[in-house]
C-alpha cells in the first residue's frame, strides 16, 4: 500500500517502512507524527483519490532525526567590474521512518 502526502509544500509519495526528508517539523527525535493531508491512497488497482484530502485518512510516521543539509554556495561575479559576492545556505530537514497507513 502507498499512499500521496503533502507536507512542507511538496508531495512525497511514501509506503511504509520508507524514510525520507521532509521540511523541518516541530517535533523531537522519537515522537510520533501524524500526516493527515493524505490526496491519495492506493493498493494495486483499488486507488481512493481525494478531493483535494481524503476524509478520515492518515498517514503515522516517527521521526528519526532533524539536520541540516550540505551547504549550498551561491556566487555572484561580474568580471572587470570589481563585484563580487559569495553566500552560503544549509536547509533544515526532518528525516522520517513510515510507521502505518490508514486510508
Amino acid at each position: 500500500m502507498y499512499a500521496i502526502v503533502a507536507t512542507g509544500g511538496k508531495q512525497y509519495r511514501v509506503k511504509e517502512g520508507e524514510k525520507l526528508r521532509v521540511e523541518k517539523l516541530s517535533a523531537e527525535t522519537g515522537d510520533t507524527i501524524e500526516l493527515d493531508k493524505v490526496l491519495m491512497v492506493g493498493e494495486g488497482d483499488d486507488v481512493k483519490i481525494g478531493a483535494p484530502y481524503l476524509e478520515g485518512a492518515k498517514v503515522t510516521a516517527t521521526v528519526a532525526a532533524n539536520g541540516r543539509g550540505a551547504k549550498v554556495k551561491i556566487i555572484k561575479f561580474n568580471r572587470r567590474k570589481h563585484y563580487r559576492k559569495q553566500m552560503g545556505h544549509r536547509q533544515s530537514f526532518t528525516e522520517i521512518e513510515i510507521t502505518g497507513i490508514s486510508a
